[in-house]
C-alpha cells in the first residue's frame, strides 16, 4: 500500500495521538495479487481461475481470506461466477468502468476521489431537498447523530460518514445515484478513513466538519435545492483544503475558500 504519511512529516500521521493504522488485510493484498495476474494474462478472457481450495493452498490464506478477494474482483467486474462452474475472468469489453485501482491508498486517490464526490453530492443534494420524504429526513438527522456519537466514544467515524452520504443518496430518490454510491463504496471509505485521521488531529476540523455535515441536512429539511447544493459543494472544498492544512498534500491547496467562523446551527429536530 502506498505511504499515507503526511509529506511534512516521514512518520506516521496518527502517530502524536497514539493511534495505530490497520494493517492492510490479507484479502486486499490477496485481492491485488489476483487482479494483476488477471492483468498481466495468467488467465485468459473467460477462462476459469483455481478453485477456493487451490487459492488457499498458492497462497497460504484461509477460505475467508479467498473469499473475499473474489468478491472483491466480482464487485470490480473482472470476475463472474457460473453456477456450478466456478469463477471466471470476465472479457476486458464486458467489464464495468471502475476507479483506477493503481491509485488506491495515494492521497493522490484521495484527493481526485474528493473531486469525484463533489461533482456527485453537489448533484445529489439539491435533489435531495427537492424529493426527500419525511422519513429520509429524520434519517439524516440521525446519521448525523451517529457520527457525533462514534467520534465522542474515540472510534473514527468512517462507516458512519459512508451512512450519512449514503442517507442523502436515497434522500434524492434516485435509484442510480444509490447504486453509484454503493459501487464506490471501497474507494469512497478509503479516501475517508484519510480525511477522518487528518481531521482528527484537529478539533477546530472536526467542529467544521460538525458544522458543514449540518448545514446540508438543514437545506434539505428547508426545501431548498441551491443552498444544499452549496452546502455539498463547500463541505468537499473544505475537506481538500484540510488535507492541505493538515500537511498531506505536498504544497497546501491553491484553493482560497478558508472556513467561514462557525454559525449557529439550528440543530435537529427533537
Amino acid at each position: 500500500m502506498a505511504d499515507l504519511t503526511p509529506a511534512s512529516s516521514s512518520r506516521s500521521l496518527l502517530e502524536p495521538l497514539g493511534i495505530k493504522l490497520q494493517a492492510r488485510r490479507l484479502s486486499d493484498q490477496l485481492a491485488d495479487r489476483l487482479r494483476e495476474q488477471i492483468e498481466a494474462g495468467v488467465w485468459l478472457p473467460n477462462e476459469r481461475i483455481p478453485t477456493e481450495a487451490r487459492l488457499c493452498e498458492q497462497h497460504s490464506v484461509s477460505r475467508s481470506v479467498v473469499r473475499e478477494a473474489v468478491h472483491q474482483l466480482r464487485s470490480q467486474g473482472l470476475l463472474q461466477s457460473r453456477q456450478g462452474s466456478g469463477m471466471y475472468v470476465v472479457p476486458q469489453r464486458h467489464r464495468a468502468w471502475q476507479p483506477d485501482l493503481s491509485l488506491l491508498g495515494s492521497i493522490q486517490g484521495v484527493v481526485q476521489m474528493m473531486e469525484l464526490r463533489r461533482v456527485v453530492e453537489s448533484g445529489m443534494a439539491p435533489l435531495a431537498a427537492e424529493r426527500a420524504k419525511a422519513a429520509q429526513i429524520k434519517t439524516l438527522w440521525k446519521a448525523l447523530k451517529a457520527i457525533d456519537d462514534a467520534t465522542d466514544s474515540g472510534r473514527d467515524g468512517v462507516a458512519e460518514d459512508f451512512a450519512f452520504h449514503r442517507a442523502i443518496a436515497e434522500a434524492s430518490n434516485n435509484t442510480q445515484f444509490v447504486r453509484l454510491i454503493g459501487f464506490l463504496e471501497q474507494y469512497l471509505l478509503d479516501a475517508m478513513r484519510v480525511t477522518k485521521h487528518n481531521e482528527a488531529r484537529s478539533s477546530d476540523f472536526m467542529q467544521q466538519v460538525r458544522n458543514e455535515h449540518r448545514a446540508i441536512v438543514q437545506a434539505i429539511a428547508d426545501r431548498n435545492p441551491e443552498a444544499a447544493r452549496q452546502a455539498a459543494t463547500t463541505h468537499m472544498e473544505l475537506g481538500q483544503w484540510r488535507l492541505g492544512e493538515g500537511g498531506w498534500l505536498k504544497s497546501k491547496s491553491k484553493n482560497k475558500l478558508k472556513p467561514k467562523p462557525n454559525t449557529k446551527s439550528k440543530g435537529s429536530p427533537s
